[in-house]
């Protein structure tokens, strides 16, 4: 697997906000197919005693055609989705990506769509910073 240039930034922010990373990648097993999402991390919510436990896929957008790497992400995304849906159901996926794609990309009326059609949960986070700046939850967008 082909980490992206970003990984260390997403999983530096999300230890700032406060996640324990937990896996590194998070290996799934559904049937003779193995998929490995980016990260895996949980956060005690002291007020309800409870573990929040989220999944990351990182991606940075720097290939030539931001559309044709949308395609491919959402694809991918979907899949990850369903796949944890059977191994790690109390665990939510997220799309991690940064404020620069979030503020021109994905304000384009189709990426908007896609988000919202297939419900993907944004993480949006600032390079220099290293800091996740908020999440994103598809009817929310």
């Amino acid at each position: 697997m082909a980490r992206d240039k970003l990984h260390d930034v997403v999983r530096n922010a999300l230890e700032k906000d406060g996640w324990t990373i937990t896996d590194d990648p998070l290996r799934l097993v559904v049937g003779a197919d193995t998929m490995l999402v980016d990260l895996a991390a949980e956060r005690l919510i002291a007020a309800e005693r409870n573990e929040e436990l989220i999944a990351v896929e990182i991606k940075g957008y720097d290939e030539p055609s931001t559309i044709h790497g949308f395609h491919g992400v959402i694809g991918q995304y979907l899949h990850y989705r369903l796949a944890l849906e059977e191994t790690h159901p109390n665990r939510k996926l997220y799309l991690a990506i940064p404020d620069a794609v979030f503020d021109t990309f994905f304000q384009r009326e189709f990426a908007q769509l896609s988000i919202k059609r297939n419900a993907v949960a944004l993480l949006v986070y600032n390079v220099e910073q290293e800091a996740i700046l908020h999440d994103k939850h598809a009817r929310g967008y």
